[in-house]
């Protein structure tokens, strides 16, 4: 019962366009102050309010753009490329140690201020209906603290250990090459990444659960420079207030709130600037972007759009992904009709069988069901799926293809992160001649 309920919350955040995995009272004060006579040397797009958020988050304070000669000759050699690792040995303030910066093109989530020797992170809404943003003031080791921030998270980076407390946060310590600053994790059961395994097996990975129920003693012996998790806004489900109640630094991540898959996927940047690995991460980033968006002209101009639904009910409700959800935004990109397209929901819908049955019957796809093997299994736990044609004609497509024998599921750790990836499987599902040779990577047929 536990593994379906905590399929259904993984499906049902990754079905709304939440993602979710646990979680920090952000700063009341979401403004980004601009001390005195410094300017920023770029600013990110600013904020914009997250899907469905019912209070606005505050707006960032505008900041000058950068001069393009500087003013004054540093004293010191200007670095050529950010520091990954180690400090500043010989602070000059006159020197940008951060020449390397991301910038967010497609992520409604977050921005980026750099200011010499810092580098502002604002989270626009650290949950849904969150009236105050985030603030993190990271700050390149061996230079001062700046004034101004009282009410923001302050951090020296690059970080050097780190807590995950969503597995969808390893794939980009993995692509950032720093899973070895990864010390501690909620649950260990939930990783697909053989490498976490590794470090799960070995002991050098702590599990520190979630929630009210975390354990605040295995963290403490931990001191870790950041524990990142997400939050819901409710304090019966949240693990952040418990973490900073004895004065750990707890970082929210909200890419779950993004509902586009571009979007989410950039979410990839935040984690880049605590390790200084911008550079790294606009690569990469630049990569997803350019294969996802050739995927979406591929399949543009398709004469022939099948009808797809998603998910299985639990305990008598069948949580449906909206119609503007971050999964009917990669059906309708692939070149499928879903079913609940004319929705104007970004979340999720709560529907009985009979509601589905209704509408669905006749659908030509039907997709992630969840902890379902066969098709016989998926029969065994309500004969009435027989009756759909997407049942008769088996045409069922499930996303645990890359699982693991403790339980992981690389969909809900990976996928986000690589958006490319199912967007080609979905072609492939409903257009299989326009990508002959692709590999599934997620989704397999339901025999």
């Amino acid at each position: 019962m536990k593994k379906n309920f905590t399929l259904v919350l993984l499906a049902l955040l990754f079905g709304l366009s939440l993602t979710a995995c646990t979680t920090d009272t952000p700063a009341n004060e979401p403004a980004e102050p601009t001390p005195a006579n410094e300017e920023p040397n770029e600013v990110a797009a600013e904020p914009t309010e997250p899907a469905d958020v019912d209070a606005e988050p505050m707006e960032a304070t505008a900041v000058p753009e950068p001069t393009a000669v500087p003013t004054e000759e540093p004293a010191a050699e200007a670095p050529t490329t950010n520091l990954t690792d180690g400090c500043v040995e010989n602070y000059d303030a006159s020197v940008d140690y951060f020449p390397e910066k991301a910038s967010v093109g497609h992520a409604d989530g977050f921005t980026v201020a750099y200011f010499n020797n810092y580098k502002v992170i604002t989270v626009a809404a650290p949950w849904l209906g969150a009236a105050d943003s985030a603030t993190y003031v990271l700050v390149q080791c061996g230079t001062p603290a700046p004034e101004g921030f009282d009410d923001a998270v302050t951090i020296e980076v690059p970080v050097t250990s780190f807590v995950s407390m969503s597995t969808t946060y390893l794939p980009y310590l993995d692509q950032f090459g720093v899973l070895d600053t990864l010390v501690g994790v909620d649950f260990g059961f939930y990783a697909y990444n053989p490498t976490v395994q590794e470090m799960l097996a070995a002991g050098e990975l702590v599990e520190l659960g979630s929630g009210t129920t975390v354990n605040v003693e295995a963290a403490l012996e931990l001191e870790p420079d950041v524990i990142m998790t997400s939050a819901s806004g409710s304090a019966d489900f949240d693990t952040h207030p418990k973490l900073e109640e004895v004065g750990l630094t707890v970082v929210l991540n909200a890419d779950y709130l993004d509902i586009t898959p571009l979007g989410r996927a950039e979410w990839g940047k935040f984690i880049a600037t605590f390790y200084n690995k911008e550079a790294q991460a606009e690569a990469l980033f630049n990569e997803v972007a350019s294969e996802y968006e050739a995927l979406v002209t591929l399949a543009a101009d398709v004469t022939e759009r099948p009808s797809v639904f998603a998910n299985t009910p639990f305990e008598g409700t069948w949580y449906m992904p909206g119609g503007q959800s971050y999964t009917a935004q990669l059906f309708d990109v692939a070149g499928a009709d879903y079913l609940w397209g004319d929705d104007e929901s970004t979340s999720t819908l709560f529907l009985d069988f009979e509601t589905v049955f209704d509408r669905a019957a006749e659908g030509d796809f039907w997709l992630n069901q969840g902890f379902v093997t066969t098709l016989a299994d998926l029969e065994a736990t309500d004969e009435r799926f027989a009756d759909f044609a997407a049942f008769q004609n088996g045409a069922l497509y499930n996303y645990d293809l890359r699982s693991n024998e403790f339980g992981g599921n690389d969909f809900f750790e990976s996928a986000a992160a690589n958006p490319h990836w199912v967007l080609a499987d979905l072609i492939k599902i409903f257009h299989p001649d326009l990508l002959p040779d692709h590999e599934f990577v997620y989704y397999r047929l339901v025999e």
